[in-house]
């Protein structure tokens, strides 16, 4: 079995999407911090690029698109929510 650049990229980003809720559960992270939004984008985003140059699949895909949108309405409401704050 021959890994390539992309398979590594969807591991790392399965890695860190757990990592991070992992971190979450064990509250060393706040589901509202930036940290936590980035290693989600982060890590959907490796799962994403592993699927448009491996082997694709359209429910995975459409969950990884949908873990990326989450995690940037959770930043721009955090955003949001500090400038208010003010």
């Amino acid at each position: 079995m021959t890994f390539h650049w992309y398979d590594w990229t969807g591991y790392l980003g399965v890695l860190l999407v757990l990592l991070a809720y992992f971190l979450l559960q064990a509250r060393k992270l706040h589901g509202n911090k930036l940290g936590y939004q980035l290693m989600n984008i982060f890590g959907a985003f490796g799962v994403l690029l592993s699927l448009t140059f491996g082997s694709f699949n359209w429910s995975a895909f459409l969950l990884e698109v949908a873990w990326i949108a989450i995690g940037i309405y959770g930043i721009a409401r955090g955003v949001k929510l500090r400038r208010l704050e003010r």
